[in-house]
């Protein structure tokens, strides 16, 4: 008797402690693709969201599904705007997505190729093949014509569209994981398998900033207005950087032996970085002290073993609420207490 009284008493306890480090209760609930997506993305304010599903991605077929290809979502009256289909004619899966600071423009990338998308207009504005490494991350300026790449082969490239422009950022002597384009396409940070993150120039190539890592950089990111950068590695550091000064502001206090982000994004005041885990996890961080201020956990993708969801892209919303939005098709809305 004594022995299943402590088993209980550990059960209870574990309970307890799950319900303190983790808020399960949304407040609001978009289910747009049970079957899964390989890439979701967020608009800054959170008013539209761009996803691809792949076809047979999840082995349980049911009613409400949605067809293979790019859809583009308006989250506030809760209605599909326009779907784009597949990228290129093989129908090859799109794995990284990023909506531009100002909604208008997105781009989309496989392993192989990038499409940018007029997502006001709903038309493509072209597709281009890479053939000299694998696209591991993208972002898009503002106005849709500069966009950044980051590489399998070390490389960050930074295109201009308009103009042809083709400038390779070759400081980084592995992988480069994340990359991050200022809204206006003049500065760039990226993060990659050498242990390094580089903020830099995309007109000169010249680097402002170097941040070093003790592990591999595996995330990255932006303030929208140039005050803060985040870099985290595969490790347990993860740091926020005065952009124009260089020093270290914090550094993100947390308990797991090892945290990995798959996204991040800081609120448009700075106020706040929020990130999101390959388990799952969405965090909301005060930027000045580092200190977790809430964690939630995202609803798994439907008869995925185990039970869990990528959160691809997070993002604050008009109401001031957290939103997520995962592999498992779903985006939610959290509270901010």
């Amino acid at each position: 008797m004594r022995v299943i009284s402590q088993y209980t008493a550990i059960f209870v306890i574990t309970l307890t402690l799950v319900g303190c480090f983790f808020n399960n209760s949304d407040v609001q609930r978009w289910e747009m693709a049970t079957q899964g997506t390989t890439s979701f993305a967020l608009s800054r304010d959170a008013r539209f969201g761009l996803f691809f599903v792949k076809e047979g991605s999840n082995a349980a077929n049911t009613d409400s599904e949605i067809k293979s290809g790019l859809h583009f979502w308006d989250l506030v009256d809760n209605k599909e705007l326009t779907y784009f289909g597949a990228q290129d004619q093989h129908d090859s899966t799109v794995s990284h997505i990023t909506i531009s600071d100002n909604s208008r423009f997105a781009i989309t990338a496989t392993q192989t190729n990038f499409a940018v998308w007029d997502l006001g207009m709903g038309v493509s504005e072209g597709l281009w093949s890479i053939s000299d490494g694998i696209i591991r991350d993208v972002d898009i300026s503002s106005n849709g014509q500069q966009i950044l790449l980051g590489l399998s082969n070390g490389k960050a490239i930074y295109i201009d569209l308009a103009t042809g422009r083709r400038l390779e950022f070759l400081a980084h002597q592995e992988k480069v994981n994340s990359v991050a384009l200022s809204a206006n396409g003049k500065f760039a940070l990226s993060g990659g398998n050498d242990h390094f993150a580089y903020f830099w120039d995309t007109q000169t190539g010249q680097i402002l900033r170097t941040f070093e890592h003790e592990k591999r950089v595996s995330q990255i990111a932006l303030q929208r207005d140039g005050k803060y950068a985040l870099t985290a590695d595969g490790g347990n550091e993860a740091f926020i950087w005065d952009l124009k000064t260089g020093d270290k502001i914090t550094e993100l206090s947390t308990f797991a032996r090892q945290q990995v982000f798959s996204s991040a994004r800081f609120s448009d005041d700075g106020k706040y970085l929020i990130t999101g885990s390959p388990a799952g996890s969405i965090m909301l961080w005060d930027t000045l002290s580092g200190k977790k201020q809430e964690q939630w956990r995202a609803e798994p993708l439907k008869d995925a073993r185990p039970p869990t969801a990528v959160v691809y892209d997070v993002a604050i919303d008009k109401k001031q609420r957290v939103i997520s939005a995962t592999s498992a098709g779903i985006a939610q809305a959290w509270l901010i207490r």
